[in-house]
C-alpha cells in the first residue's frame, strides 16, 4: 500500500481499478530477426518513411491552402529531418548490426538523436528535439500500425490514470464507466478538473509520477476532497474510505434540500446561480442543482474528434436541444474556443510555440468567417425557441467585439432574407479574461449587453502562469491583488453602463473566492452543477452588508494572494457557523 498527495480537485471518494492510459509513446520491444529478413526491414522503413512524407506534405499544402505559406512552412523542419541521409543511413546500419526489426532499430537512433540536441547549447537547435520527437511519433505509428489507446467502449468501471487527458480524451470517453481520475500533471483549473467537476467524479491531479507508479489493474483509492491517492490499499483502509464515502453522498444529498430555494443572503439581496456545461447530457445534472440557467454552454466538443466540420443544421438541432430543455432558463452559447489545449481534428492545425497566447478563440473566428458564420446561424435559429444568448471568448481588444457583432449582423441579415426566425434582439455579451479587456471594460461595456468573467483564463494571463503546470500551482492565486482589482473594475464598468456581470471561471465554485465575488456585486455566478447547492448554502448564510464590507477592507488593507485569503478565512468564520469544517474541509 503506497499513499501519495496530490491536489483534490473534485470531491468525493471512489475505488476501483486503474487504466492506464499511455501518453502519445510506442513502447518498442526488441526484435531480433534472421539474416535473410533484412531486406525486408529496410524495405518496410523505407515505405513508413515515404507514407510519413506524403502525409507531411498533406498537411503543408492543407495548412497552406488555408491559413497561408507563412504558417505552412513549419513543416519544412520535419520534412527535412525525414530526408536526413545520416539518419536513414544509421538505422539502416542498426537493422544490419543488430539484425533487429525496423521498429526498434529506428526507436533506438532516435533516441541517440533526442539525447544529442537536448544536450546542445545553442536554443534554436535544442527546439528541433520536438519536431524530431514528432516525426519519430509519426514514423513509429506507420511502422507498427498501432492507434493510440482511447476511452471509448470501455468494458468495466475504471479510474483513469495518466500523464494528462487532452479535451480530445474526454470527448469522446465512456462517461458511464470512468469513475474518477489522477494525472501526473495539472492544477484546480485544468482541463481535467474542470471534467472532473463536470462528471461529478472524484480527481486528484498534479501527482507527478502516478502514471508511472501504477498498472492497469492496480487497485486504487481516489479521495478528490483531500487530495489523496492511495495505491492497492489494504482492507482496512478500504473499508475506512467506504465510509468516507458515504458520508460524502449524505452531505451532498443533505445539500440537495436547498434546490428549489432563492440564491438570496439574508438581508434579501439576490444573486443568479447558473451552471456551465460542455455536453448536451449534462443538462440533467443541471436541473436536479438547482441552477437558474446555464452560463456557459462551450461549444468546441462539438467539433472535435471528428473528421469534418459540423454543419449548420446539425449545430441548431444541438443548441436547440439544449434551449427546449432548458426552457424557460436563458441559455448563453459561447462560440468556438479552439485553441489552446483544445483542436479541430479535421483541420490539422500547426503547433505553436505558445498556444494559449496564439490563433484562438474570436482570433480563429475572426479569420475563418465560414466557420464563425455557420455557428452563429445556427445559434440565432436556435434563439427563436427560448432564451439564448450568445458571447464571445477570448475578447482583447474594440476592434475584435465590433468585427464579430458586424458578422453576426450579417448572420441576422441572411436569415431575414430566407425568411428564416430568430431573435431579434439576442443578448450578445463579451467574456472578459484578458487584461487588456478588463482595463478597457468601460469601452466594451458600450457595446454589449452583459460581461462574462472568465476568472480561469484572467487569472492565468494576469499572473504569466500556465494553469495546467504543477510545478508552479502555487502562483495561481484566484485572490491575488491585481485580479481581485481587475475584476472590481469589470463590475464597476458593467454596472455604470447598465449590464449585468458574471463569473463564469471556477472561482464562482470556491467558497472564499465566490463570497468575495458576491462582496464586489457581480450579478451571477456561474460554475459545475454540483458546486451549486454548497455556494447557495453560503450565499444563504450571509447578510450581503457583510461580504461588502469584508470584500471592500480586503481590496484595501491586504496586499499578497494570502493575507486577502487568510483575512476573509478569519471573517466568514465569525458570521458563518462551521465555516471551516463544512466549506474549506
Amino acid at each position: 500500500m503506497k499513499t501519495l498527495k496530490g491536489i483534490g480537485v473534485s470531491p468525493g471518494v471512489v475505488i476501483g481499478k486503474v487504466k492506464l492510459l499511455h501518453a502519445d509513446e510506442i513502447d518498442v520491444p526488441r526484435t531480433e530477426i534472421e539474416e535473410s529478413y533484412i531486406p525486408n526491414e529496410i524495405a518496410r522503413f523505407e515505405d513508413a518513411l515515404t507514407k510519413t512524407r506524403a502525409e507531411l506534405l498533406g498537411i503543408r499544402k492543407k495548412i497552406s491552402s488555408e491559413m497561408g505559406r507563412e504558417h505552412s512552412d513549419i513543416f519544412n523542419a520535419h520534412l527535412l529531418i525525414l530526408e536526413d541521409r545520416t539518419l536513414i543511413e544509421d538505422v539502416i546500419a542498426q537493422i544490419k548490426a543488430e539484425k533487429v526489426a525496423t521498429d526498434y532499430a529506428f526507436s533506438v537512433v532516435l533516441q541517440r538523436y533526442l539525447h544529442a540536441f537536448q544536450q546542445i547549447d545553442d536554443e534554436y537547435l535544442r527546439e528541433r528535439v520536438s519536431d524530431i520527437h514528432d516525426i519519430g511519433r509519426r514514423v513509429l505509428h506507420h511502422l507498427t500500425s498501432r492507434q493510440r489507446e482511447t476511452l471509448s467502449n470501455l468494458s468495466e468501471q475504471v479510474v483513469v490514470v495518466s500523464h494528462d487527458l487532452s479535451p480530445s480524451d474526454t470527448a469522446t470517453m465512456d462517461r458511464k464507466n470512468v469513475i474518477g481520475f489522477a494525472t501526473d500533471i495539472g492544477g484546480p483549473t485544468s482541463h481535467t478538473a474542470i471534467m472532473a467537476r463536470s462528471m461529478e467524479i472524484p480527481a486528484v491531479v498534479g501527482l507527478q509520477n502516478i502514471s508511472k507508479e501504477v498498472k492497469s489493474g492496480d487497485k486504487l483509492i481516489i479521495d478528490g476532497t483531500h487530495g489523496l491517492l492511495i495505491i492497492n490499499p489494504d482492507q482496512t483502509t478500504i473499508e475506512k474510505y467506504l465510509s468516507e464515502g458515504k458520508k460524502f453522498v449524505a452531505y451532498i444529498l443533505e445539500l440537495e434540500k436547498l434546490r428549489h430555494l432563492k440564491a438570496e443572503t439574508k438581508d434579501g439581496h439576490r444573486v443568479e446561480l447558473a451552471a456551465n456545461i460542455e455536453f448536451p447530457d449534462e443538462i440533467a445534472s443541471v436541473i436536479s442543482h438547482g441552477a437558474e440557467a446555464i452560463g456557459l454552454y462551450r461549444t468546441e466538443y462539438f467539433y472535435m474528434n471528428r473528421v469534418d466540420l459540423p454543419e449548420e443544421e446539425e449545430q441548431f438541432q444541438a443548441y436547440k436541444m439544449v434551449v427546449d430543455q432548458m426552457s424557460p432558463r436563458s441559455v448563453i452559447v459561447r462560440t468556438l474556443d479552439l485553441g489552446g489545449d483544445k483542436f479541430l481534428s479535421s483541420l490539422d492545425l500547426s503547433n505553436e510555440m505558445n498556444p494559449f497566447l496564439g490563433w484562438r478563440a474570436i482570433r480563429f473566428c475572426l479569420t475563418r468567417v465560414d466557420i464563425f458564420k455557420k455557428q452563429l446561424r445556427a445559434i440565432l435559429r436556435a434563439s427563436h425557441f427560448g432564451d439564448l444568448k450568445v458571447m464571445y471568448p477570448m475578447i482583447s481588444n474594440l476592434e475584435e467585439l465590433r468585427r464579430a457583432n458586424e458578422l453576426l449582423q450579417e448572420c441576422k441579415e441572411e436569415l431575414l432574407k430566407e425568411g428564416i426566425e430568430f431573435d431579434e434582439d439576442i443578448k450578445v455579451g463579451a467574456m472578459i479574461e484578458i487584461p487588456s479587456a478588463a482595463l478597457i471594460s468601460d469601452s466594451l461595456a458600450k457595446e454589449v449587453d452583459f460581461f462574462s468573467i472568465g476568472t480561469n483564463d484572467l487569472i492565468q494571463y494576469a499572473l504569466a502562469v500556465d494553469r495546467v503546470n504543477e510545478k508552479i500551482a502555487y502562483l495561481y492565486q484566484p485572490t491575488h491583488p491585481a485580479i481581485l482589482k481587475l475584476i472590481q473594475q469589470t463590475i464597476e464598468s458593467a454596472h455604470k453602463n447598465n449590464i449585468w456581470v458574471g463569473a463564469c471561471g471556477e472561482m464562482g465554485g470556491d467558497p472564499i473566492s465566490s463570497l468575495l465575488l458576491l462582496g464586489m456585486k457581480v450579478d451571477e455566478l456561474s460554475m459545475s452543477p454540483f458546486l451549486l447547492p454548497k455556494v447557495k448554502k453560503a450565499i444563504r448564510s450571509v447578510n450581503m452588508s457583510d461580504v461588502e464590507r469584508i470584500a471592500e477592507k480586503a481590496l484595501l488593507n491586504y496586499h499578497t494572494a494570502e493575507d486577502i485569503n487568510q483575512f476573509s478565512k478569519a471573517e466568514f468564520k465569525k458570521i458563518i457557523p462551521g465555516f471551516e469544517e463544512e466549506y474549506l474541509s
